[in-house]
């Protein structure tokens, strides 16, 4: 059971490959300590606002979302969108984690503010690679300043 107190990094992404693959990388960067994987971009959003099956959930927001833009039921663009143009989530740092690497998605992304766009590689080296480009912002978005 996942401790939704916690989560750090929330992973929208529906194949579970992909999810599997995101995972391990981020694990072997450190960086995977509290992640949360969603299916579908209806559940991301109802837990980024605590309303449906998470309205329970303590509202805390994660630090990271990592979201895929293929997705059922909401597209990722529908997510970035709502995500963005909400006072209380607009700060979330956003990056798309997505085999599209299509002009029409890359500028709608970016027009709605996400943090980065990044395609995903085929081979499992290059995946991992790119995942850790995603944990790595993240890490430099939360550096404490000395």
């Amino acid at each position: 059971m996942t401790d939704f107190r916690s989560v750090e990094i929330l992973l929208v992404e529906d194949n579970p490959t992909d999810v599997e693959l995101t995972v391990r990388a981020l694990r072997r960067h450190n960086l995977a300590n509290h992640v949360t994987c969603l299916k579908n971009g209806a559940e991301a959003l109802d837990f980024i606002f605590c309303r449906g099956a998470y309205a329970s959930r303590k509202n805390e927001h994660p630090k990271l979302i990592l979201l895929d833009l293929k997705l059922p039921k909401v597209d990722g663009i529908e997510v970035l969108r709502q995500i963005k143009s909400d006072e209380r989530t607009r700060a979330i740092p956003v990056v798309v984690l997505t085999s599209s690497a299509e002009e029409r998605d890359i500028v709608e992304s970016y027009r709605l503010g996400v943090n980065s766009y990044l395609v995903k590689p085929v081979d499992f080296e290059h995946f991992g690679e790119t995942v850790a480009k995603a944990g790595f912002y993240w890490m430099l978005m939360n550096k404490t300043p000395e």
